[in-house]
């Protein structure tokens, strides 16, 4: 008599295992995404620290505040970087009225 209890234990060894895989693979890109949102972050605060010093040293000789050009942002280059939106929890489409263009 032959018993085959180690065969169906192997089976579930495998889907649990591909489940923890795609769990893991969910995870990193969840974490990539918080990395690029935290890498762009941290590019406007240093971009904001580099104004905020600039408008420090000329109020030393200047006491009025200077026009800062505005950022181009049609022309800087794209970092190859995709933008990732996200729609708030407990909002779903459907309840959402649309407008209607004119």
């Amino acid at each position: 008599m032959r018993f085959d209890i180690f065969q169906s234990r192997a089976d579930a060894h495998v889907r649990k295992a591909r489940e923890y895989l795609q769990q893991a693979n969910l995870a990193r890109i969840e974490h990539q995404v918080a990395a690029d949102h935290h890498a762009a972050l941290a590019e406007m605060y240093k971009q904001r620290a580099a104004w905020l010093e600039e408008e420090i040293s000329s109020s030393d000789t200047d006491c009025r505040p200077t026009q800062r050009p505005m950022p181009n942002l049609q022309s800087a280059e794209p970092t190859g970087r995709q933008a990732v939106l996200s729609w708030p929890t407990g909002r779903r489409l459907d309840n959402m009225q649309i407008p209607e263009s004119a």
